[in-house]
């Protein structure tokens, strides 16, 4: 029996983004199939669609954006969507019992503000401190303080000489608790990158741009992950110099496995 291509179903991957790239959670809506999704945090989804759908796209920061499905959609199972941002402009009113007109400018000059409390305004000693993981506790706590400190303490007025030997600290270190302890921190911060990398780009471009195979995307990371530059572009945040640490590993990758 032939089908026309109006009655086939796709599974399309897309992505929408903005100029501020605030674009998790947006609505992904197939209104003639009534069927929809919500994008990942890097402007990310799937959805099923047939020919001349008709897909919606909004949130409440973005201008409700209307998109009839084509060939070319169906061929590429593809599609990158810009999103407008909504700037909304209220009419001047009173707001009471603080008399608020709506102008920001003028309502801040109004209002006395009490300022943000957090521990950094309030000058707390651990303020900016970054939390540790579980890992990094257990090693601190595993291979804390001096092997051996100098102490003394008073008796009958007189003072006395007393060395202390950290056992604690010295045990781990010989029965190797503290170098397996020291290996899995470092295994959390390669994960911790891996996944930076991972979040940063859909399946889909590593097989479409770069020409990585789905089944050997995993293979190309830890391939990229033995390039002395990748823990320093990966903590860059610098998603362009971060695009083509991955395009130039790629074209070595696929020539050393004979992709190409």
């Amino acid at each position: 029996m032939n089908l026309s291509a109006q009655e086939y179903s796709s599974e399309i991957e897309g992505r929408v983004y903005s100029k501020n790239g605030d674009v998790a959670a947006t609505h992904v809506s197939n209104v003639t199939q009534n069927r929809g999704t919500i994008t990942d945090v890097n402007g990310f989804f799937d959805i099923s669609v047939k020919l001349n759908d008709t897909l919606i796209f909004s949130a409440v920061q973005f201008k409700k954006k209307e998109l009839v499905v084509t060939l070319e959609i169906l061929n590429t199972k593809r599609l990158e969507v810009f999103l407008e941002e909504v700037l909304t402009q209220l009419s001047e009113v009173v707001v009471t019992p603080y008399n608020l007109t709506g102008d920001i400018n003028r309502d801040a000059k109004r209002l006395k503000i009490d300022p943000i409390i957090t521990s950094s305004t309030l000058g707390l000693p651990n303020a900016y401190v970054k939390p540790k993981t579980k890992n990094e506790r257990r090693l601190a706590e595993a291979d804390s303080g001096k092997f051996i400190e100098g102490a003394s303490y008073k008796l009958d007025s007189t003072f006395n000489p007393m060395i202390v030997i950290n056992l604690h600290k010295i045990l781990n270190r010989v029965t190797g608790r503290t170098q397996t302890l020291k290996k899995y921190v470092a295994i959390d911060k390669e994960i911790v990158l891996l996944n930076t990398v991972k979040r940063s780009y859909h399946d889909s471009i590593y097989q479409q741009e770069l020409k990585i195979p789905k089944e050997r995307i995993n293979d190309f990371m830890n391939f990229c992950e033995v390039d002395s530059l990748y823990t320093e572009v990966v903590e860059s945040n610098d998603i362009l110099r971060l695009w083509e640490f991955l395009e130039r590993n790629s074209l070595v990758y696929r020539k050393n496995n004979q992709l190409d």
